[in-house]
């Protein structure tokens, strides 16, 4: 892999007095190797050298750039052993789950470990002959005070296996050899070692600056299968470049794709400052367009969240969750603009794409969730719900909605909001470009770092500035800070597409009751305000006769909305009562286009369509 430009790393300098220059702090070195890979572990040599007095902080993250729940990635780490830079061995204090003490060094402190790893995706680490895939929180240890320092990774491969290295970390003139400029690079540099496939093209951008994009494909499909795969992804960067009005300024030149698809892998995708990993448990054999989803997502996060970043992930926190109120922008826009990507470029029919976002926003909308929670109150469930473990039974089934379909849903209103407002001559395309103009191209200090992130209150400000402050604030007091539901059939209906009842006809309590008569609750719980809700009913629960008569399933079929029956209930506990249940209509509507509902579309809604779904390249 060429890449266009380097970056000198930055020496952080000690306070001297005036004309004394101190030497820089010398780098964190790493060296990694696979002795067995097929045994899923690395081993791994840290050496922190130049080191203050007093014990060395050794640590592994607790949590991953791009993830918001914690990981615990010490539970992975073992066969830890220090040593003196005499190679002195040095005892080792466990001080906590995710720390290693180091006293009584004498100012260097070599770390040799192992550290396990089999699975593929964009947390974790994962090891085997095929491969080694390494999320850098899941497989490096580092030392608290140092985190400004500059770090060089070495990597020997395995004998006999054609591996090669595909990173964003710098490069040297040695082909394993990496540099990080701080930890916040590290940690976020995820690398893939492996027999991968490479393709590259080349995007300029307005300014003239060339810029590389880069595809490593670790699979087992065919070189034309990765042909049609580099020719989409090509498709999709250059139609979200066209939405900012260029791409991002990449620490090294360049932007690569660690992608990985095979049947006994993983699936995820996960954004990085200068790259992206894309993984699926599929072959791309034949199915090349089939992770085009993922592609999309990942690459529009290379402005909104990694340079567009919210001020409450800036800078990332290792140690702790990181709790966000604007996921429903940094993630839920971006879902939003994925599957957008994928109809402007061609790559997915686009009356199909508007109907399959109308629908999800519709999904949004009948959830109950909106009575407890605001998008901003989903976007800080974060930490209990992205990819997070818990043994105890929740109520999120009802209470919560995910900040991806919430936020999409929002970015969809907004759009057409926009667009309804001014005739189509402002859209969300310019909301986004101004986050672009005013939090993500300033850039930052050093690689790894954003100078402006935004706040909450960023976010409105600069819809007021698109807009006007009134259309500003009330969109964020009723949708995004409040739980009202934005009026979606008004807004969709210039696109030629009209909503109905999903199912008018039949009868809906919210839980579906089987032929023995048992309630059965989706996720175990009966949704709130449901008719089974009102009535006291929950999942388990046995119904032993409806007005006075035996449980019959064939005559709790033929009910309709409106019928009041009185049930006699076993409940889960064992106790027998009486209730009383009104059976409702499923309030769940679904959106179809006009032409396919007995109407007809008109040229204004075909110029609409093309306006909103059509490529935006020059």
């Amino acid at each position: 892999m060429r890449v266009i430009a380097r970056l000198t790393l930055v020496a952080l300098l000690a306070v001297a007095p005036p004309g004394l220059t101190q030497p820089a702090a010398p780098p964190v070195t790493y060296s990694l190797s696979f002795p067995a890979p097929q045994q899923h572990y690395a081993q791994v040599e840290v050496t922190f050298a130049g080191l203050p007095p007093g014990p060395l902080e050794a640590r592994m993250s607790r949590s991953s750039p791009g993830r918001y729940a914690l990981h615990e990635f010490a539970k992975n780490v073992f066969d830890v052993q220090a040593f003196d830079g005499t190679g002195q061995a040095l005892r080792i204090h466990r001080r906590s789950p995710s720390q290693w003490d180091v006293p009584g060094h004498d100012g260097t402190v070599r770390i040799v470990y192992k550290v396990f790893g089999n699975r593929v995706d964009g947390t974790y680490l994962g090891i085997d002959a095929s491969h080694a895939h390494m999320n850098m929180p899941a497989t490096l240890l580092w030392a608290r005070g140092l985190e400004g320092r500059p770090a060089r990774v070495s990597f020997s491969p395995p004998e006999g296996l054609s591996w090669k290295a595909a990173t964003q970390l710098f490069p040297t003139a040695d082909p394993w050899t990496f540099t990080a400029p701080n930890l916040q690079y590290l940690m976020d540099s995820p690398t893939e070692l492996s027999d991968h496939s490479l393709r590259a093209f080349e995007v300029k951008n307005p300014d003239g600056r060339v810029i590389r994009i880069v595809l490593a494909i670790h699979h087992d499909a065919t070189e034309a299968d990765i042909d049609e795969y580099a020719a989409a992804t090509e498709r999709i960067v250059r139609e979200q470049a066209a939405v900012f009005g260029e791409l991002p300024e990449f620490d090294t030149g360049s932007f690569i794709f660690l992608g990985d698809y095979l049947p006994w892998g993983g699936g995820d995708g996960m954004e990085h400052r200068n790259s992206t990993v894309v993984a699926q448990a599929s072959s791309l054999r034949g199915n090349a367009a089939g992770a085009m989803g993922t592609v999309a997502h990942e690459f529009f996060h290379a402005w909104n969240v990694e340079r567009i970043r919210p001020a409450s992930l800036e800078p990332f926190d290792f140690e702790e969750a990181n709790m966000s109120g604007e996921l429903w922008l940094a993630e839920g826009f971006t879902e939003y603009y994925g599957d957008l990507t994928l109809a402007r470029a061609g790559l997915a029919p686009a009356e199909q794409m508007m109907v399959n976002l109308a629908n999800g926003a519709l999904r949004v909308a009948a959830s109950p969730a909106h009575r407890f929670r605001s998008a901003v109150d989903m976007s800080r469930m974060a930490p209990f719900t992205d990819a997070a473990r818990s043994n105890d039974p929740t109520n999120f089934s009802y209470a919560f909605v995910s900040y991806y379909e919430h936020g999409a849903a929002l970015a969809l209103a907004l759009d057409l909001e926009l667009r309804a407002r001014s005739g189509g001559t402002v859209t969300l395309d310019d909301y986004m470009r101004l986050m672009w103009q005013v939090h993500g191209r300033p850039g930052g200090v050093e690689p790894g770092l954003v100078a402006r992130p935004y706040t909450l209150q960023d976010a409105r400000d600069r819809l007021a500035e698109l807009s006007d402050r009134r259309f500003s604030d009330d969109f964020f007091d009723r949708y995004v800070e409040g739980g009202q539901v934005p009026d979606y059939a008004r807004l969709l209906a210039p696109a030629g597409v009209r909503l109905r009842p999903r199912d008018p006809a039949t009868a809906w309590t919210g839980a579906t009751v089987d032929a023995g008569g048992r309630v059965v609750a989706a996720a175990g719980l009966v949704p709130w305000g449901s008719p089974a809700f009102e009535a006291g009913l929950e999942h388990g629960d046995q119904i032993r006769s409806v007005d006075g008569k035996p449980f019959a399933f064939d005559a709790w079929r033929k009910r309709r909305p409106g019928d009041r029956v009185l049930l006699e209930v076993r409940h889960v506990g064992g106790h027998v009562a009486s209730r009383s249940l009104t059976f409702g209509q499923d309030p769940q509507l679904e959106a179809v286009l006009v032409e396919r509902d007995g109407g007809t579309v008109g040229p204004a809604e075909k110029a609409f369509r093309a306006a909103w779904l059509g490529s935006k390249r020059p």
